[in-house]
């Protein structure tokens, strides 16, 4: 089984984590002083697994591709 590469893995996690902030904070500003909680932890969860899957899906395509450039030249 192959290792997570770092250069891929840990900007996606980091992207997703800032993701995950900026959902909570917008979704926390536009309710009402304490009634929606449970929203802005479910919108921070999603923003923070979607933003991490694709930013991850992207890197390792750019990856592939730097690599793929560097054996054809």
């Amino acid at each position: 089984m192959r290792r997570p590469n770092p250069w891929i893995a840990v900007p996606s996690i980091l992207l997703g984590l800032l993701a995950g902030v900026i959902g909570w904070v917008v979704t926390d500003v536009s309710c009402r002083p304490a009634t929606c909680p449970g929203w802005a932890a479910a919108l921070a969860a999603l923003a923070f697994l979607t933003v991490t899957v694709s930013a991850a899906v992207v890197l390792a395509l750019v990856y592939r591709s730097i690599a793929e450039w560097r054996d054809d030249a």
